[in-house]
C-alpha cells in the first residue's frame, strides 16, 4: 500500500470481523485443548487453591457414598417390610387356624367320649365381699 491510497471500511471491517471470529474458535478450541490436556492445573489460580480443590473433591465423594448408603438403606427397609408383612400373614392364618380348632363342637368330636354339651344357662355366683378399710 502506499501512503495516499485509499482504504475503504466495508473491506477493513470485513477483515477484521473474520479475525475476531478465528480469534473466539481458537480461543475456544484453546480452551478445551487445555481442559482435555490438563494444563489448566498447572496454573496459579488452581495451584493456589489446591487444599480447596481437594476439599470439593472430598465433599464429591462423601455426597456419592451419602448416595449409594441411601439406596442401601432404602432397599434394606423394602426387604424388612416384605419380611414382616409375610410374618403377619402368616400369623393371622395361624390364628384362623387355632381358632377354628377351638372351637367348641371340635373340641367334643376330639374327645371321642359320651360328654354332651350343656344345654342349660350357666349360673353365676358371686359373692359381696366388704372392703376391710371402710
Amino acid at each position: 500500500m502506499k501512503d495516499n491510497e485509499y482504504i475503504d471500511k466495508d473491506t477493513t471491517s470485513d477483515s477484521t470481523g473474520s479475525e475476531k471470529k478465528q480469534r473466539t474458535t481458537k480461543g475456544k478450541k484453546n480452551s478445551l485443548a487445555t481442559l482435555l490436556n490438563g494444563e489448566f492445573l498447572l496454573k496459579s489460580f488452581v495451584l493456589d487453591n489446591l487444599g480447596y480443590v481437594f476439599f470439593l473433591i472430598f465433599l464429591l465423594l462423601i455426597l456419592v457414598g451419602k448416595s449409594y448408603y441411601g439406596k442401601q438403606l432404602s432397599k434394606d427397609i423394602n426387604q424388612s417390610q416384605r419380611e414382616v408383612d409375610q410374618m403377619t400373614a402368616d400369623y393371622v392364618e395361624a390364628k384362623a387356624k387355632v381358632e377354628e380348632e377351638g372351637l367348641r363342637y371340635k373340641l367334643i368330636e376330639k374327645l371321642d367320649t359320651n360328654l354332651k354339651e350343656n344345654q342349660n344357662v350357666t349360673k353365676v355366683i358371686r359373692i359381696k365381699t366388704i372392703s376391710p378399710l371402710k
